[in-house]
């Protein structure tokens, strides 16, 4: 796990040491255990790196990494797990190796097979290769989008790094509000098609290889897709447990691979527990890392959010080493504008507990495992998939999914919610509708024929947008602490076979569900709601691992009490951020619009805890990245 950053100037453009190196220095949180830089000034190109030692601590290890006599050379962020095996292939195909890294593999393989080699990686990656003898640029980034790479393409030069604020570096670069990301972002809490806030700043999409040689030519292509349609419709339901059970075992195991400590964070749900289990019995002494929450203002729903009970109970049951980190409604406001700055993508959920858990785990350990995954590819959010499941036909389906993916401001209250120059620029823009259709429009192997094609169709949107969005919040908010993330669920074995396991047995309530009387709305949609029956084939799994009465529980999400925060303890510093004659945003955002949602939120018990979270993280973002405000550790 380390940072990346590079520029190529095809025609041996000079580019000065100096302005490397301080694209490097920019995220050096990200790798405080050595740099590098390669300069080859002749071809315009130039390549830096920052290390976080996981693999090979030694000198060895050191990036940019050279190969053929320097003719290829690659920075390198993320973990290869089947490092090992493709070594052995390649030493049995005569290539010799002198580290111990899988940074050496994926050079040596790209010697043996070409771009052939990124298909054979099971891991997180995003990198940079320069191929001396055709004068390319290669950026490749993994399946599913763990780890990130940053684009800006200038026609004639291309700047790349694991952040932004790399790329701030550059001179030539000025940062502008990019309003088609800022009008997504206030729709789906997310931005859908790998563009940023930061205008001209794109991301490389999951599964994607992009390839630009010294006459400005740019070609991407998609290496990998998900595949929820193609089920095996012969497979047993015990079959499917015990080979998910086999799968799941095996990635963990090949996830604790590191020569320095790994952890766990240990929430009191399922899927964390679940690696915990196993990942302990890898170790002598696993330390795992739970977030609390001071709850003695929290009302409603929100009152069963702390999860300290749960997983004592399952540290205690594993016998881990085991560290809790209790967040209180004042930690909010310190977090914040730390938290904008290092996430710089503004992307989805209230994830300033992420930022303190990671923070608490960079203590003990190099490497943290997460559970994150589980739930969108084994069907973990039942209330979501029920709503379409009777849609009519593709586009009854897509009203329908997009109705509830319009998570903070409807388009028809956009009018509302932008100032009258920004609404008069951002409505001339693709509506945020379209750019959710194309989503699904993009893969023609999609089918809107049965309830089990429509929940898959939702299985999938949520892996291509949900998923990603959750991984660029995971690595920025751990790597800001120097801490490596992996994702066991994540494993591609386990994710192929996740793919093809039927719908039936992920949702157990599906033929009732079915025979509901459709006409009968205001039943249906309450019997939509009540239902937390997702990912019955991983929980019939794993109850072999850990206790009963985590497999049995409601589930809930990695939240803190927010709601009610807001309404008490952080109620002032909301209005204090967003009410002010300084309010950056306010040029972008009608005040009246946030007061009323402040307002509702406090005075009519209406939750807008998203809404409220959105505005105040782009403010901070406003301060940080357009009025230059400094951010202190």
């Amino acid at each position: 796990m380390c940072g990346i950053a590079g520029i190529y100037r095809p025609g041996g453009k000079v580019i000065e040491p100096e302005l490397i190196r301080k694209m490097t220095d920019a995220i050096a949180h990200r790798g405080p255990d050595g740099e590098g830089h390669f300069i080859l000034n002749e071809s315009g190109v130039a390549l830096g790196h920052r290390r976080l030692a996981i693999l090979d601590l030694s000198s060895a290890g050191k990036q940019p990494m050279h190969a053929d006599g320097g003719n290829v050379v690659i920075t390198f962020n993320g973990e290869i797990y089947n490092f090992a095996e493709l070594r052995k292939e390649l030493q049995n195909a005569g290539h010799q190796f002198i580290s111990g890294t899988d940074t050496e593999v994926i050079l040596k393989g790209y010697l043996q097979w070409g771009l052939d080699v990124i298909p054979k990686l099971n891991g997180m990656f995003a990198f940079a290769l320069w191929d001396n003898s055709k004068k390319e640029l290669i950026l490749v980034r993994d399946r599913f989008g763990i780890k990130p790479l940053y684009i800006w393409n200038r026609g004639n030069e291309i700047v790349f790094a694991s952040e932004v604020k790399a790329i701030m570096q550059h001179p030539e670069f000025k940062v502008k509000l990019n309003f088609e990301a800022l009008n997504e972002y206030f729709t789906f809490q997310n931005v859908f098609r790998f563009h940023t806030l930061f205008d001209g700043v794109q991301m490389l999409a999951p599964g994607r290889v992009l390839r630009f040689d010294e006459n400005c030519r740019l070609q991407e292509y998609l290496y990998w897709n998900y595949n929820f349609t193609d089920t095996d419709k012969h497979i047993s339901e015990a079959d499917a447990c015990e080979e998910t059970l086999r799968l799941f075992n095996q990635a963990v195991k090949r996830q604790m691979v590191a020569d320095v400590r790994v952890g766990s964070y240990l929430s009191g749900g399922m899927d964390s527990g679940s690696i915990a289990a196993v990942a302990s019995s890898q170790t002598k002494r696993l330390a795992t890392f739970t977030c609390g929450f001071d709850m003695s203002t929290a009302s409603g729903r929100e009152a069963n959010f702390d999860e300290r009970r749960d997983a004592e109970l399952m540290a205690s049951a594993f016998r881990t080493e085991h560290y809790e980190q209790v967040l209180n409604a004042a930690d909010l406001g310190w977090a914040l504008p730390r938290l904008v700055y290092h996430l710089e993508d503004l992307r989805v959920g209230m994830s300033y507990p992420n930022y303190y858990i990671a923070g608490l785990a960079s203590k003990f350990v190099k490497v943290c495992l997460s559970g994150a995954g589980g739930d969108e590819l084994y069907g973990g959010y039942p209330w979501r998939y029920y709503r379409v499941f009777k849609s009519i036909n593709q586009e009854d389906y897509f009203k329908e999914y997009y109705g509830f993916w319009q998570r903070l401001v409807s388009d028809q209250n956009k009018v509302n919610l932008f100032t009258p120059d920004i609404y008069s620029k951002v409505n001339q823009l693709k509506s945020p509708y379209d750019i959710f259709r194309n989503v699904f429009l993009f893969n023609d192997k999609l089918k809107y024929d049965s309830p089990e094609d429509h929940i898959a169709n939702s299985l999938y949107f949520e892996a291509k947008t949900f998923l990603p969005a959750l991984f660029v919040v995971g690595d920025k908010l751990a790597m800001a602490h120097s801490l490596e993330e992996r994702f066991p669920f994540m494993d591609n074995d386990l994710v192929d076979f996740a793919q093809k396991i039927p719908v039936k047995y992920k949702l157990g309530n599906l033929e009732a569900m079915k025979k509901m009387d459709e006409n009968e709305i205001a039943k249906l949609r309450k019997f939509q709601m009540q239902f937390d029956d997702g990912k019955n084939v991983l929980r019939n799994a794993m109850n072999r691992l850990i206790p009963q009465e985590v497999i049995s529980r409601k589930k809930q999400g990695f939240s803190a009490p927010d709601e009610s925060w807001y309404r008490g303890e952080n109620l002032q510093y909301v209005k204090n951020l967003l009410l002010n004659k300084k309010t950056v945003s306010s040029e972008y955002i009608q005040p009246d619009f946030v007061k009323n949602i402040i307002d509702e939120h406090t005075n009519k018990n209406i939750n807008h805890r998203l809404l409220i979270w959105s505005f105040i993280n782009f403010e901070w973002w406003c301060r940080i990245f357009i009025d230059g405000e400094k951010v202190y550790e």
